[in-house]
């Protein structure tokens, strides 16, 4: 790189969601996001849509298919829990321990950290009860759980399943590379340990597209059809993903860290963004809006874009999408 290219900043990401308190507006949101139309096209850009970024959780139903692809014969509410950032309700951990059990582990096999439930109100109630940090309650421990009963299936290691040379691993780089279209531009480290591989919000989308486009036989439409018949073991009671997927018929939806989220609609439609500094309060009104645009009209939509800003206990603003 030149002295010349280096001094060249980078484009400014847009506003993608303003925070307005007492009718004083206080704050933004920036980001990058794309909309697909139902032909693969890109019907809307909105900042650097070709940049990778980590997806985060959004990355989890690419992992699902490639446990799939292990041998591992996941179905219903265990496949859709394998894709899940769950909430950590009670059916969510009894399924997890279930998992695990069935093929002849237990909770000190994951290699998840040991968290709270990711619901505050499910958290509350389990710290109220005695409740600890525990793997199990972690919100990824059903995607782990799957990953070491393919391991079990398939007699690899099961203290490397992590490792981004495990053979696991490998079939998750290679499904992400197929269903995104394209090359892993960077392997991390996400925050449940499990390697996360970086793609463009466009290669997102199009996983998300051919996820619920796929071949019913196939893994990727396998999961896909797993997380929007059972969409609260994908979430949780209190969470939009659940919401969207109940109420759109045909949306596979699911959010990750860092205020990603992808989504996906049953004719090819989809969307992917990112907000740039994080933070979650944002993702319904950018979501809400998206859906708009791509010509969701249903309740839900309103439902998931309402982010009411508070003062004194009372609602006396909200953020709102402005694209």
């Amino acid at each position: 790189m030149t002295s010349t290219e280096s001094a060249i900043p980078a484009a400014i990401p847009p506003v993608l969601a303003e925070v307005v308190r007492s009718g004083f507006v206080e704050g933004h949101h920036r980001g990058s996001l794309v909309l697909l139309a139902a032909d693969g096209g890109v019907e809307l850009a909105l900042g650097d849509v070709n940049r990778p970024v980590f997806p985060r959780s959004s990355n989890k139903p690419l992992q699902a298919a490639a446990v799939l692809r292990a041998g591992l014969g996941l179905s219903g509410e265990r496949l859709a829990l394998a894709a899940a950032s769950h909430s950590g309700e009670g059916f969510h951990l009894d399924l997890v321990e279930k998992m695990l059990a069935e093929h002849g582990l237990s909770a000190a096999d994951l290699r998840n950290p040991a968290d709270l439930p990711l619901d505050p109100a499910e958290a509350e109630t389990y710290l109220a009860a005695g409740g600890v940090r525990d793997r199990v309650t972690m919100n990824c421990s059903g995607k782990h759980a799957a990953m070491l009963a393919a391991c079990v299936l398939n007699g690899w290691p099961l203290d490397s399943y992590l490792d981004p040379g495990h053979p696991l691993q490998q079939l998750v780089h290679t499904g992400v590379e197929s269903a995104s279209g394209e090359r892993v531009a960077a392997v991390g480290t996400d925050g449940c340990g499990a390697p996360l591989m970086a793609i463009s919000l466009t290669g997102l989308a199009r996983a998300f597209r051919h996820f619920v486009l796929a071949d019913p036989q196939t893994p990727e439409r396998q999961v896909a059809d797993a997380m929007r018949a059972h969409p609260e073991y994908v979430a949780g009671t209190r969470r939009p993903d659940t919401w969207l997927m109940r109420e759109v018929p045909g949306a596979l939806s699911k959010m990750g860290a860092e205020a990603v989220q992808a989504v996906a609609l049953a004719d090819g439609r989809a969307l992917a963004f990112k907000i740039d500094d994080g933070s979650g309060r944002a993702l319904g009104p950018v979501l809400a809006r998206a859906l708009a645009l791509l010509g969701v009209d249903a309740p839900v939509v309103s439902r998931i874009a309402d982010a009411p800003l508070l003062g004194g206990g009372g609602r006396v603003g909200e953020i709102r999408a402005t694209f």
